[in-house]
C-alpha cells in the first residue's frame, strides 16, 4: 500500500474528486500549454452532473484565470474508464493545438487514458488480517505498524494534518452567512454550537461533535482549507470527533496523531482494497470509510486491543454498504452535512459497542 499522506491530502473543498482533481488537471495542463489563447473544457458524466454543485467550474475559471476559458457540461454522457471525466483542450488561434482527457478518480488523484496512479507500495501488507497477524506476534499497535512503515516525517505531516482540522473546526464554528450554491443555504455550525452550551451533560456531550462536523462540513463546502479524510465530502468526520475527544479528556497531541495514523492505516485499506471515490461507489465510500477510521481512531485513544479497533471500524463501515447519493440540485452539502453529524455518532458508538 502508498503512504497514508495520500489519504490525509490538504487541500481546498468542496470536493477531492470534483473540486481538487480537475483543478489539479487543469493546472497540470496550463503548465504544459501557457502560450495557447484559449483553452475549452468539457465536463462528463459525475463531473458534469454535480459539477456546480461542488465548484468544479470555479475551480477550473481560477486556473484560467487570466486566459479565455469556456466548459462544456455534458452530465449524459460517461466514458469508460471512471465516472469523472474531462477533456481540455488548448486553442491557439482557431486551431486546437493540445488535447487531454483525465479522469478524477477520487482523493484528488488524477490519471490519464494510458496511465494509473504509480506511487511506491511503501506497506508490505494490504489486508486488516494480515496486519492484525503483525501486531499482534509483537505486541504493537496499529499506529507502530505505520511507523515501521512509513518515513520519520509522516509524525510531522501527521501533525500538520491535525493542526489543519484542528483549525477547520474553530473557523467553521465562528463563520456565518451562506453557502455557495443556488438554493443559499445557510451556515448553521454556529448556532448548534451555541445551542449545545445550555444542554445537559450528555445530550450536550453529542451536540457539541455534531457542530464539530457541520463546522467542518460548512467550511469545505465555502471552499475553505480542509484535510480529506479520506475524502473532501467526508471530512468533517475524524476530525470533529478527535477534536471532541481532545477538549473532553485532554489527549496530548502525540496521541491524536498517533490515532491519526490508525485512521490512515484504516483508509488505506479501503481505498487499495476497494474504492473511496463517492463516483465509483456511493457515499459508502466516503463516509462509511471515514466512520471506520473515526471508529477505530477513538478505540485506540480509549486503550482498545487491534483486536477491539478493527471490530469498531469493521462496525463503523459495514452499516453503509450501499449508501448512495442524490444530492438536491447537485448540492451534495444537503446530504454531506447530515450525514457526516450522524457519523460522529456511529463512531463513537461504535467505540463504546467494540468495548
Amino acid at each position: 500500500m502508498e503512504s497514508i499522506k495520500e489519504i490525509f491530502k490538504i487541500g481546498y473543498g468542496p470536493s477531492s474528486s470534483h473540486t481538487m482533481g480537475p483543478r489539479k488537471a487543469a493546472e497540470e495542463f496550463l503548465a504544459k500549454n501557457s502560450d495557447a489563447d484559449k483553452f475549452e473544457v468539457t465536463l462528463f458524466g459525475s463531473l458534469a452532473a454535480t459539477g456546480k454543485g461542488h465548484l468544479t467550474d470555479t475551480a477550473i475559471e481560477q486556473v484560467f484565470r487570466e486566459k479565455k476559458i469556456e466548459i462544456i457540461w455534458k452530465p449524459e454522457i460517461f466514458l469508460d474508464k471512471h465516472p469523472n471525466a474531462m477533456t481540455i483542450k488548448a486553442v491557439k488561434g482557431d486551431a486546437v493545438v493540445n488535447e487531454w482527457t483525465a479522469y478524477s478518480i477520487g482523493g484528488g488523484d488524477v490519471i490519464d487514458e494510458s496511465s494509473t496512479i504509480e506511487r511506491e507500495q511503501i506497506y508490505d501488507l494490504s489486508t486488516m488480517k494480515d496486519i492484525l497477524e503483525w501486531v499482534d506476534k509483537r505486541g504493537k499497535h496499529f499506529w507502530e505498524y505505520v511507523d515501521h512503515c512509513e518515513n520519520s516525517d509522516v509524525w510531522d505531516y501527521l501533525l500538520e494534518v491535525w493542526k489543519v482540522m484542528e483549525n477547520a473546526v474553530e473557523t467553521g464554528i465562528e463563520e456565518e452567512g451562506t453557502l455557495p450554491g443556488i438554493i443559499n443555504l445557510p451556515r448553521k455550525a454556529s448556532t448548534y454550537f451555541i445551542k449545545a452550551q445550555g444542554l445537559k451533560k450528555s445530550l450536550k456531550s453529542r451536540s457539541l461533535v455534531f457542530a464539530y462536523a457541520l463546522a467542518v462540513a460548512e467550511e469545505n463546502a465555502g471552499g475553505g482549507k480542509v484535510v480529506t479524510a479520506p475524502t473532501c465530502g467526508s471530512c468533517g468526520v475524524v476530525p470533529a470527533v478527535l477534536y471532541h475527544i481532545k477538549k473532553s479528556y485532554d489527549f496530548s497531541e502525540r496521541k491524536i496523531i498517533r490515532a491519526l495514523a490508525t485512521a490512515g492505516l484504516i483508509g488505506n485499506l479501503v481505498k487499495t482494497n476497494a474504492s473511496i471515490s463517492g463516483a465509483e461507489v456511493g457515499c459508502q465510500g466516503e463516509v462509511g470509510t471515514a466512520c471506520s477510521m473515526a471508529s477505530g481512531a477513538v478505540l485506540q485513544l480509549f486503550g482498545g486491543t487491534p483486536s477491539q479497533i478493527e471490530y469498531a471500524a469493521e462496525m463503523g463501515l459495514e452499516h453503509h454498504l450501499g449508501l448512495t447519493c442524490d444530492p438536491i440540485a447537485g448540492l451534495v452539502p444537503i446530504v454531506f452535512f447530515e450525514m457526516v453529524e450522524l457519523e460522529t455518532s456511529r463512531a463513537l458508538d461504535a467505540n463504546n459497542y467494540a468495548v
